[in-house]
């Protein structure tokens, strides 16, 4: 059964207003309704697929971020990008922790943890995805669990936290916040990339933008709604990077959804386009990474 939300997370507002209604383009060609807090300007799914009912919108060989094995033009791409990007997740972690134990949330197939273990530093993920959590273990010898860690060994235990486009598909937000924040060290950094519903190309592909992925994507933030929520739980945001890759591939994928062909040219434009109004206009890049820590008493 679906779940209504009747309180903003972020805010604690409870009058909506109706933002877009968009079909799960990715899987079941399904309708789900976005809605604007009209208090803070967050949005979300409301209502949405409950914990028990959300798996079966990840179960197709499609989803290729739990899928080690895909060999078309696009998963191709990705896994290209994903050998770029691990390297730079790297160094956006080695500038603020030098040392220590990495927790990676939502890690997948584990193969951004093996980069790390690499580089000296002990891992541990947190992957639901049973076959993902599996390759984890056994082809990257990732130390993995299903569920964030609550054993008191655990606790402010962490140097690092990331969450790499993982934070729009939780369901308990401001509760996994609180978990997430008594495990980091007093000095621990929090690395969180998300998708950002203010860049250009949000705007330009509206209701066909592929990063709103409904209904896995059960929020969408804005760097405003991102500060404001973690500020409720006492962290503070400490930079923000841009992910440019990103602006490539959801519109190359947004093309898909938007034409059903694939229309690379126009894709690589549009992506070079919305990195460009980013930095002109300060809308923010297609996916923009935080880093955090917890605010000093």
């Amino acid at each position: 059964m679906a779940e209504k939300i009747s309180q903003c997370p972020v805010c604690k507002a409870t009058d909506f207003s109706g933002f877009l209604e968009i079909n799960d383009y990715f899987l079941t060609k399904e309708n789900f309704a976005i809605q604007k807090c009209d208090g803070c300007g967050f949005k979300f799914i409301n209502p949405r697929p409950s914990k028990s009912e959300i798996d079966r919108y990840y179960q197709s060989d499609e989803y290729i971020s739990h899928d080690a094995k895909r060999v078309n033009l696009i998963s191709r791409i990705y896994k290209l990008a994903r050998v770029f990007s691990i390297q730079k997740k790297f160094k956006v972690v080695s500038s603020y922790t030098k040392t220590g134990k990495i927790l990676d949330i939502g890690c997948g197939t584990g193969e951004f943890l093996r980069y790390c273990k690499s580089k000296g530093f002990d891992v541990m993920g947190v992957e639901p995805n049973d076959k993902a959590r599996v390759y984890a273990q056994q082809r990257n010898k990732i130390q993995t669990t299903a569920v964030l860690p609550e054993l008191k060994e655990y606790q402010g235990s962490f140097s690092c936290i990331t969450l790499w486009h993982v934070l729009e598909h939780v369901h308990d937000l401001n509760d996994t916040i609180e978990k997430i924040k008594s495990l980091l060290k007093p000095e621990g950094v929090l690395i969180i990339a998300v998708p950002n519903c203010n860049s250009w190309d949000a705007n330009k592909y509206g209701k066909f933008w592929a990063a709103y992925d409904v209904p896995r994507h059960l929020y969408h933030f804005t760097e405003t709604t991102l500060k404001r929520l973690f500020s409720e739980h006492a962290f503070v945001v400490r930079n923000v990077l841009p992910q440019k890759l990103d602006a490539y591939y959801v519109s190359m994928l947004s093309e898909k959804y938007l034409t059903g062909g694939s229309n690379y040219f126009k894709a690589l434009f549009f992506g070079f386009w919305s990195n460009f109004q980013a930095r002109k206009t300060g809308v923010g890049h297609s996916s923009q990474i935080f880093i955090l820590s917890v605010k000093k008493a």
